[in-house]
């Protein structure tokens, strides 16, 4: 039988130490033993019962219930304060056969797979690549679970793909301790598994796109996810290479995403006219005599074996691209003055930013690989349609040159994302990040609430529409934010919300971050 390790805590903490906020209880289910004899199927129920008995407890004692993987949120969207799950050791994987695939179903079954809330990317991407397949798309980095992923809505900023809840296809939700709580979601439009496939794991069917869409970025509150069925693609190579070019030509291509003609100029490449995988703009604020961006170009190239006798191995090249992850280039300048963030800020005034054209060829996995940095981190992410890239770009800038903060600006593109509370809601949405290490009172900066929130007021009085990434630093009590950035789409998720959970528990699976952005409300 699966168990559950149940520890008095009294705080919890984000990987990035954006709290620590008060805690009750953190628990622990692991899997039933290889040695037992259950097949994975069987394991995978047994998990299921362990989950609703967990449920019943919270329930019972008129508490709360969070399920958490690797804590790489910076908002407290993954908090509350009474019983926290954690949720790592449960990563059971599936491949889909063809026998299992609905009648109606245009899916191949030979990209197909389901795998258990635990999973990480890492892990779920090993898995494929050593039957020829990849994801369609990742984070920047690859340490988050799948779970926690679509959760909120994590972004690979591939411009024809979306982000990862996109390619899931089905969804296995735990959303209370009776037998008809376990329930299997797909698009009736889209079917994908069997009846059987379902009932053989005790999961009653609902096939219904509101429902589907409205689950699929459900803040970890429309139940428990305990498994998605994916869809993968076969294995690819991405050539990325970093390049400075001309201000006026990054935020042209920015504001059009249009590389119809476009050349590149990447040494031994003839990338002329094809349209990236990826692109991304970097900015230093404080550098207003910057006359070149950064740009990072990725290209979708075929896979063959030996790439790594043509271009070395790309993890090390990885971890030496600061580029890579802005928060790890800043934190690796503030070490050299840990004790004065307004001159780190000074300094960023010359541009230091390192002078990079360097090409790396790997699997997605290589390329969007582990995170550099751990520690006290900030990230503020702005999601606006990609005409409105330029404009947003610079009014924010100015914005943090007037009042500085330990950070540096990038943008990236995704493609439009079904899910009703997808922050890639545009047609083509432009995320402006601004990644940097947390500063305190004592450094005399604008207090990162404060920042926050003139920021969403600024593009408010601007009239541009946006959104903020769920996982990132915001002022998510800033009054009628969700309604103004999804409008009717909101009410849609509430009313698929109250008509999964019961309201015990409704209540069971809201959270402090559910109450701030008034989600949890009726």
């Amino acid at each position: 039988m699966a168990t559950t390790k149940i520890d008095d805590r009294t705080r919890w903490d984000t990987l990035h130490k954006n709290g620590p906020f008060p805690l009750k209880f953190f628990l622990t289910t692991k899997l039933e033993k290889n040695s037992s004899g259950l097949s994975g199927f069987e394991k995978y129920k047994d998990v299921a019962l362990e989950i609703q008995k967990l449920l019943k407890q919270t329930a019972d004692n008129q508490q709360r219930f969070r399920a958490i993987g690797s804590k790489w949120s910076m908002s407290n969207i993954a908090y509350c304060g009474d019983r926290m799950h954690f949720n790592s050791f449960m990563n059971l994987k599936f491949p889909i056969f063809e026998g299992e695939m609905h009648q109606n179903s245009t899916y191949s079954h030979s990209n197909l797979f389901w795998f258990q809330c635990g999973n990480q990317i890492k892990e779920i991407s090993r898995f494929l690549e050593r039957r020829g397949k990849s994801l369609k798309t990742t984070g920047a980095s690859n340490g988050q679970t799948i779970a926690g992923c679509i959760s909120t809505g994590v972004h690979g900023s591939t411009l024809d793909v979306g982000s990862i809840q996109d390619y899931v296809v089905g969804l296995n939700l735990i959303t209370g301790p009776n037998p008809e709580d376990n329930v299997y979601l797909e698009r009736n439009s889209k079917p994908v598994l069997r009846d059987t496939y379902a009932q053989n794991l005790n999961a009653r069917i609902i096939r219904d796109d509101e429902t589907f869409n409205a689950a699929l970025v459900g803040l970890g509150s429309m139940g428990f996810i305990h498994g998605v069925v994916i869809e993968a693609e076969n294995l690819y190579l991405l050539h990325r290479h970093v390049k400075k070019i001309d201000k006026t030509e990054a935020l042209q291509l920015a504001d059009t995403l249009d590389f119809t003609g476009y050349d590149p100029k990447i040494p031994g490449t003839d990338f002329k006219g094809v349209r990236p995988f990826h692109f991304k703009v970097f900015m230093n604020p404080y550098n207003t005599n910057e006359k070149k961006y950064a740009v990072e170009f990725i290209y979708k190239i075929k896979y063959y074996d030996n790439y790594k006798a043509d271009f070395g191995n790309p993890i090390p090249f990885q971890k030496q691209f600061v580029y890579l992850d802005l928060i790890y280039l800043f934190i690796k300048i503030a070490e050299k003055f840990p004790k004065s963030i307004p001159t780190l800020i000074n300094l960023l005034k010359n541009s230091i930013l390192p002078k990079e054209e360097k090409t790396t060829v790997g699997k997605l996995s290589e390329i969007f690989w582990d995170a550099g940095f751990q520690g006290r981190a900030f990230a503020c992410s702005f999601g606006v349609d990609h005409t409105h890239s330029s404009k947003t770009l610079e009014l924010l800038a100015k914005f943090t040159r007037e009042n500085p903060v330990p950070g540096i600006f990038a943008m990236r593109f995704i493609k439009q994302s079904k899910a009703a509370l997808a922050f890639s809601k545009f047609p083509f949405t432009c995320m402006v990040e601004i990644d940097g290490i947390q500063w305190s009172d004592s450094d005399k900066l604008i207090a990162l609430k404060d920042y926050s929130t003139k920021m969403i007021e600024l593009l408010k009085l601007n009239n541009i529409p946006f959104t903020i990434h769920w996982g990132k630093n915001a002022d998510w009590a800033f009054p009628g934010l969700v309604d103004h950035m999804f409008g009717d789409k909101a009410k849609e998720w509430k009313k698929v919300r109250k008509n999964l959970l019961s309201p015990a528990m409704q209540k069971v699976f809201s959270s402090p971050f559910l109450d701030s952005t008034k989600l949890s409300a009726p």
